[in-house]
């Protein structure tokens, strides 16, 4: 069965954005943690959250995806922007614990001139005081074009904040379909390849969830410009290559296309009818 979902707001509650997601044919969610732009969480509902734990599990949902604002770059060079960060994943992990989350995405951020070095210590720095011993919901990190001065534009900075991270069994990655292929790997021609560098670097083990986009622009464009399925750079087939790779096809996918609801539903109407 393909686990695939689109991202859906969280306004009118958890419960609710199972029902649509269910209206769409989906079978998981992605949902910002708090207003994308940055700003205060909205505290959880008791009751909304057993809503959601039920109805997912009378639904068969695989694990949905808590993404976390754009603007919690925890390796900032500006000491007050870190400091929200800290604060935000802070609080963005205590709330998830309260529902039937599993899974939490942030972009590692962008070190903004002060070296890869400094960024990966920060973001691990904030893992740090963040992540506890006995938590239910993985961190994942995101893998990045590599625009600007992103940390996670290769397998290995990825590797190397969770080497720094104190239970990193509690950590893990999501793989950006648009985002990899803009950073130069060839998942259309070279998909085993690309996987068996993720597992020589990181390991396979930890790749949890697949944000599944095509890209607007050519491989290694470091431009992170997504596109809708079949529209783009990637392909049609190289998506449905990717969504029926032995080593992925139980995963939960996520798309970010810049789609309506209606254009979600056709997405995953379509890959629906491309499963093996």
């Amino acid at each position: 069965m393909l686990n695939i979902g689109c991202h859906l707001s969280i306004s009118n509650g958890y419960e609710a954005i199972c029902k649509e997601a269910l209206g769409l044919g989906a079978n998981t969610f992605q949902f910002f943690s708090r207003n994308p732009r940055g700003g205060k969480s909205s505290p959880v509902s008791p009751d909304d959250a057993k809503a959601m734990e039920v109805f997912m599990s009378e639904n068969s949902f695989a694990p949905v995806l808590a993404h976390a604002s754009y603007t919690m770059n925890l390796c900032s060079a500006d000491e007050k922007v870190r400091d929200f960060a800290n604060r935000a994943l802070k609080e963005d992990l205590e709330k998830l614990e309260m529902i039937p989350c599993n899974l939490y995405n942030f972009h590692p951020g962008s070190h903004v001139g002060q070296g890869i070095e400094q960024g990966i210590s920060f973001i691990a720095d904030a893992l740090n005081n963040a992540v506890t011993e006995n938590q239910k919901t993985v961190v994942l990190l995101e893998t990045m074009a590599g625009k600007g001065t992103e940390v996670g534009r290769c397998f290995e900075e990825l590797r190397e904040i969770i080497d720094r991270v104190n239970f990193s069994d509690k950590i893990g990655v999501c793989l950006d379909t648009c985002h990899v292929f803009d950073a130069g790997y060839d998942i259309v021609n070279d998909l085993d390849g690309v996987l068996a560098k993720f597992d020589d670097v990181i390991g396979l083990e930890r790749l949890r969830a697949i944000h599944l986009n095509d890209s607007k622009n050519p491989m290694g464009s470091h431009k992170d410009r997504h596109e809708k399925i079949g529209e783009g750079y990637i392909g049609l087939d190289a998506i449905v290559r990717i969504i029926n790779h032995e080593k992925l096809k139980n995963l939960p996918f996520f798309l970010e296309t810049p789609n309506d609801n209606e254009g979600y539903a056709a997405e995953i109407k379509l890959l629906r009818e491309k499963v093996l």
